[in-house]
């Protein structure tokens, strides 16, 4: 098992939530102890679903202060980068499925002040994703197909992760592709979507994971800040 050099970040996502009170379940969420609060946003053409927009993304920013984690399943990202950040968001997520401008799609994420991170679907190949490492703040592999929630965890991906980790590790890129001469390395944002629960989160973590989403997990646990913590010890 792998050090864990950081403690683990935990984003219960509200795609698992009550849509009718976003405002209430962001709290819940606060309340329970995330440390931030992870939104999916569907346009029905990347993916076979639809969810939420900016304008609910703006409600979630009035009800909460934590840190908001925007993950777009959208074809041409970079149109909507603008009206997400006027949102409140704090980190886009984007996936280099959707896009063909992914560098650019960084690039402007990062100029306007918020955290830029890339999502990789399961059949995607690791090969492409050396080349982002040093572009981007974080990378979320899905432990599923995007698109839906309540699917079972794919443990194909822990060996994607371990290649993540290894590779981040050996080239000493850290968060913001920063490189780093410490001694002491300070871990890349790996992050993790799908299927994540007490059992899957262990795996996850000793791959080298060290952002976690849940969604039914946490939002039909009996005490969501039990289950939170739970998973803090993964």
């Amino acid at each position: 098992m792998r050090k864990q050099k950081s403690p683990l970040t935990i984003e219960p996502s509200i795609l698992s939530g009550d849509f009718g009170h976003l405002g209430e379940e962001a709290k819940r969420v606060e309340e329970a102890g995330a440390d931030a609060l992870h939104i999916d946003i569907m346009d029905g053409h990347f993916v076979p679903n639809l969810t939420l927009g900016p304008r609910a993304v703006a409600a979630i920013r009035r009800s909460t202060a934590l840190f908001l984690d925007v993950h777009l399943m959208i074809y041409n990202p970079f149109d909507y980068i603008e009206r997400f950040v006027e949102a409140g968001a704090n980190r886009i997520t984007f996936h280099l499925e959707a896009t063909e401008d992914v560098e650019e799609t960084l690039n402007y994420i990062r100029r306007c002040n918020l955290e830029a991170g890339l999502a990789f679907c399961p059949d995607t190949s690791s090969s492409l994703i050396p080349k982002y490492l040093d572009k981007c703040d974080l990378l979320l592999l899905m432990t599923v197909e995007p698109g839906f929630g309540g699917q079972a965890f794919m443990p194909e991906v822990l060996e994607k992760i371990s290649f993540v980790s290894d590779l981040c590790e050996k080239l000493s890129i850290g968060k913001g592709g920063k490189v780093y001469k410490e001694k002491e390395f300070p871990p890349f944002l790996i992050q993790v979507d799908g299927g994540i629960n007490d059992k899957t989160a262990k795996e996850c973590v000793a791959a080298g994971a060290n952002v976690l989403v849940s969604g039914n997990y946490l939002f039909a646990a009996p005490n969501m800040k039990e289950a939170i913590a739970g998973l803090r010890l993964s």
